[in-house]
């Protein structure tokens, strides 16, 4: 079986830990093995053996729907190979990277896990799909790791082939709500999707913990193309008497600057109201084309994962985009999703770098991060390092390994740093109601 990986799950009920997925196999695992003349539990998941065979994983988002897009990380992605590829590959291998459109959709977020088990992907990189639940077991099934997703699920935080780089939208509105500690009565505007239901209770850890009430939570439709009763109900509910201090959340993605509009115009009656999100619905580009330092966001408070995109941990990144992908317009240096793809591809590197001249696969690629592998990403994160259990694991998030926000706000129509370095969340999430 050299070079192909053995099924770790198909006939194993629930989700196996490295040290499961090493040992021996039960007696009725064998028995129904011997079942497949075909063989026992062999599946995709490599690239072929060692001796500067390509490197093949793939990178997924949606592209071209009504909802919340990310073509810039598909886009960046193949940058990111022509870039490596024009420097001799990763220890000699050339990087080929496949590209996968899930349209927003469960089904077609089902079939890109399908191609990548079907094409020997070793992992799936720096990718975005709200529909985990339909990728993760095909991606489990095959032993395909998922480094560097966007953070948009739970499963993201609880498979045990995840491998996020950052604390998704769990450490986000942890960090928001504290920041809105001192704010008025706060509603939050969130899609109408099971996505969107995990979003409350996180937001409201963080105004807990500033000694805040709960947030307002109103859902909404993510493909709306208006958002004037929403915007409408917010503001009376923010505000109990006129020179009320309160603040909107909306955290509608794609849909945050359609829900502004609607904001701006509901707004004249209230102009004492302030907004705040995070980073990934809005960014220096949306800022500028709302009004700058007379627009909507002005004294907002946006956390991010990341350093803000002018910080000079980020060259390195820019060098690729320049140097591959210049004139490419879907891919932007200040967008949380290309970030978050070349932090991935920055992990993937140094796993690939790990392992020399030895076999490349799905199996070794996961072995080498449960080893305890530590990934030093040039101060843009902590040394991120998985183990099957971090310390958010008792309330739901035992893959999360990097809690830390930064916490910036609109000055003068411009995104800078509110606070120097990065605010930890770990302890705000553990106080998170996330399962009521």
């Amino acid at each position: 079986m050299t070079g192909r990986r053995r099924n770790r799950s198909t006939f194993l009920p629930g989700l196996l830990t490295r040290h499961a997925r090493n040992g021996v196999l039960s007696a009725g695992t064998a028995v129904a093995c011997a079942a497949l003349v075909a063989g026992c539990g062999v599946v995709p998941g490599t690239t072929g053996d060692a001796g500067g065979d390509p490197i093949t994983v793939m990178t997924w988002a949606p592209q071209d729907t009504k909802a919340t897009n990310k073509p810039g990380m598909p886009a960046f992605a193949r940058a990111y190979a022509r870039w490596v590829n024009a420097k001799g590959g990763i220890n000699g291998r050339k990087l080929n990277v496949l590209t996968c459109n899930d349209h927003n959709d469960s089904v077609a977020a089902a079939k890109c896990a399908r191609r990548a088990a079907k094409e020997n992907v070793v992992a799936v990189v720096g990718s975005y799909s709200q529909y985990a639940d339909s990728f993760f077991p095909s991606l489990e099934g095959a032993g395909i790791p998922y480094i560097g997703g966007y953070g948009i699920t739970n499963a993201e935080f609880t498979s045990p082939l995840s491998y996020p780089v950052n604390g998704g939208q769990a450490a986000l509105l942890a960090g928001l709500g504290s920041a809105l500690a001192d704010c008025g009565p706060v509603a939050l505007i969130r899609p109408d999707t099971i996505a969107g239901d995990q979003l409350p209770p996180l937001l409201d850890s963080g105004l807990k913990a500033g000694g805040h009430t709960p947030s307002r939570d109103q859902r909404a439709a993510e493909d709306a193309t208006e958002y004037d009763g929403h915007a409408d109900l917010a503001l009376r509910t923010t505000t109990r008497d006129p020179g009320d201090e309160g603040c909107v959340v909306p955290a509608l993605g794609d849909r945050n600057g359609t829900f502004m509009d609607s904001f701006r115009r509901a707004r004249e009656e209230y102009p004492d109201v302030r907004t705040a999100t995070v980073l990934g619905s809005v960014d220096q580009t949306v800022i500028d084309a709302t009004g700058g330092a007379s627009g909507p966001y002005e004294g907002s408070y946006i956390t991010g994962w990341y350093p803000v995109a002018s910080d000079p941990r980020w060259d390195a990144m820019k060098r690729v985009i320049k140097e591959e992908a210049f004139d490419d317009n879907r891919i932007d240096p200040a967008d949380a999703g290309v970030q978050t793809t070349w932090i991935a591809y920055t992990v993937l590197h140094k796993i690939v770098e790990s392992l020399g001249d030895g076999e490349l696969t799905a199996d070794t690629v996961a072995e080498a991060l449960d080893d305890g592998l530590g990934v030093s990403t040039g101060g843009l994160t902590p040394t991120l390092r998985w183990r099957f259990e971090g310390k958010l694991a008792s309330v739901g998030f035992p893959r999360l390994v990097n809690a830390n926000v930064t916490l910036q706000v609109v000055r003068e129509g411009r995104l800078v740093s509110a606070r120097k370095g990065f605010v930890d969340t770990t302890q705000t999430l553990e106080n998170a109601d996330v399962n009521s």
